[in-house]
């Protein structure tokens, strides 16, 4: 073998980020020594965990900006929002350490070398960039933003073609709108800041309510969890631990601190532990208005630690996240219709499917096809209208074969313009398990999971698929998972329903039981809600209330006979049982 001693030169396509602090020279000449101490705290304090946070690489570092490389375009666009954001925070918390940055972002072809440097087109675009963009903004390339518009909540500006230095070829450049940086005055950090324009949350550093300060760790730890937890919130603009922090310790009024964050709402808490025991509170209050929106009290065991802030950062993530867009939903609807955003649209058709009428389903419908039509690549309208169909469908109105169908068209578009989007997976895994493809089901929704691990309404639609498939014990596990994580049922009624079908799946009628007396008054005008609890009655032989269910069921839907329910029922493994159940309550053949 002959070795030509020529090293292949590495290459690879990457987002690379571009930076630099605003009026850099002016600030060296009148304080070369603040300046460059205010730059270091910059970049330990807040560039490198936020590129850290998004999986990207600061390549190297110049006297007044750096350069970083990212494998996903959406990872560094976000992480350039976010670090805009926290300084925007600083500049109106900490006048005296305020720096200002330019960004500029490109996707490219990039050449790296043995000490981790990299060079080619896409790095010099970037910077050309970054030179165009104004004090506090963020300028991407036309690339960047075909990647990931309607990904983001995120608007942009169309800049037009530019001609840049060294580059043969214009570019088309869009500038980023974020929810600070742009109504910043850079010349006075005192300024302050409008409105946020977007759903956006400060988690504050929990106190330490124990009166022992070596039980500061659990505060922080549970603040810091639940910052990564609500993060995963793809929707969700959630305000850093460094931006927070500043407030640790600090008597504070909710309200100015979401005007100095720029931030919709405010979660606080507190952690005391006596003994063995641990109580943590949390309270969610809207920061414009003061009103305290959500609040509980979680007392645990304390044995691990870290199993107990997992569980409770589950908790407290899954139990807010029905009243945000429920929140959001309720802002949206005060705004006059030509001015409500594709984000509001959907957040206002999600409350109106979740009311399982049929007139608030078409509603939804057509706000839902409105924000499609205003933003044809935005793939959660497309999802959230496939769950809106699927609840149609299952609510017979609709035929069955037709509603399923358009469910699944809809799903596979969403995944189709993003293929990580949670309701997009959730919607199509649920679509494939109606169809008996049980492996692939499970695949979509457990990978939905693994982008949101707190969505209890996800949790309750993946146990469902797992009963489906066979896997009873599972099953349960999964909707009695999602009962805790939020007992809040939103959903008219279907965490409690579904859960007693998981047991009634399993063989644990008695327990079934209360779960579907329950559902049926959660939601009475469901057909099948009644349907289940007619079979659990049948193998209790309750025979006397199997047949009262019968009755009132025949009178809001199809009657009910036990072909037609085989039939509906024939991909799913606890078919036979279910029918069983119908047969000994005496629902005719």
């Amino acid at each position: 073998m002959i070795n030509s001693g020529k090293q292949k030169v590495q290459r690879r396509l990457a987002a690379i980020l571009a930076a630099d602090v605003v009026g850099f020279s002016t600030q060296m000449g009148q304080d070369d020594e603040g300046t460059l101490a205010k730059i270091k705290s910059l970049r330990r304090e807040i560039i490198e965990p936020r590129v850290s946070d998004h999986q990207g690489r600061v390549v190297k570092t110049t006297g007044d900006g750096f350069l970083a490389e990212f494998a996903s375009p959406l990872e560094a666009v976000q992480c350039a929002a976010e670090i805009q954001r926290d300084l925007a925070a600083r500049a109106t918390q900490k006048p005296s350490q305020a720096l200002h940055l330019r960004i500029g972002i490109n996707i490219g072809d990039i050449i790296i070398e043995e000490d981790g440097d990299i060079y080619g087109d896409g790095v010099n675009v970037a910077a050309r960039l970054e030179q165009l963009a104004t004090p506090g903004g963020i300028w991407v390339s036309g690339k960047v933003y075909e990647e990931i518009r309607g990904k983001l909540p995120l608007s942009f500006e169309d800049k037009g073609e530019q001609q840049v230095k060294n580059i043969a070829k214009s570019i088309r450049v869009y500038n980023v709108s974020i929810a600070s940086p742009q109504h910043t005055t850079f010349d006075s950090p005192h300024t302050t800041l409008s409105p946020p324009d977007m759903p956006s949350i400060a988690v504050l550093p929990f106190s330490n309510m124990s009166g022992d300060p070596e039980r500061e760790f659990l505060a922080d730890g549970m603040t810091e969890d639940l910052i990564t937890g609500l993060s995963r919130l793809r929707w969700l603009l959630v305000i850093s631990r460094t931006s927070t922090f500043v407030y640790k310790g600090k008597g504070i009024d909710v309200r100015q601190v979401a005007r100095d964050l720029n931030v919709r709402y405010i979660l606080e808490g507190s952690v005391r532990t006596s003994g063995k025991h641990i109580r943590i509170t949390g309270q969610l209050i809207d920061a414009e208005s003061g009103k305290h929106i959500w609040a509980e009290r979680y007392d645990r065991l304390l044995e691990d630690v870290f199993a107990v802030q997992d569980e409770i950062t589950e908790n407290v993530v899954a139990a807010i996240e029905p009243h945000l867009y429920a929140e959001e939903g309720y802002r949206a609807q005060s705004k006059p219709p030509e001015s409500v955003t594709t984000w509001g649209l959907v957040v206002s058709a999600l409350t109106l499917s979740n009311k399982a009428t049929r007139k608030s389903n078409e509603e939804a419908q057509v706000l839902l096809r409105r924000a499609i039509s205003l933003e044809p690549s935005y793939a959660r309208a497309y999802a959230v209208l496939s769950w809106a169909t699927w609840w149609q469908t299952f609510c017979y109105w609709r035929p069955g074969e037709e509603g399923f169908r358009e469910m699944g068209e809809l799903a596979k578009h969403a995944l189709a313009i993003d293929p990580s989007e949670p309701w997009g997976m959730m919607t199509y895994g649920f679509y494939l398990s109606t169809m008996g493809h049980h492996d692939r089901a499970l695949e979509q929704m457990n990978g939905a999971l693994g982008f949101n691990p707190s969505w209890a309404l996800g949790r309750t639609m993946y146990g469902v698929a797992l009963l489906r498939a066979g896997y009873f014990a599972e099953a349960v596990t999964e909707t009695g998972k999602a009962i805790r994580m939020s007992p809040l049922d939103t959903f008219a009624g279907i965490y409690i329903a579904f859960h007693g079908l998981t047991l009634l799946g399993q063989r644990r009628f008695t327990e079934a039981l209360s779960f579907l007396r329950r559902s049926v008054i959660a939601f009475p005008e469901f057909p099948g809600h009644h349907n289940a609890l007619i079979s659990c009655c049948g193998h209790l032989g309750l025979i006397e209330e199997a047949q009262a269910h019968i009755q009132h069921r025949n009178q809001i839907g199809p009657p009910i006979t036990v072909s037609r329910l085989r039939f509906n029922l024939r991909h799913f493994a606890h078919c036979e049982l279910f029918v069983e159940g119908l047969q000994k309550a005496g629902v005719p053949e």
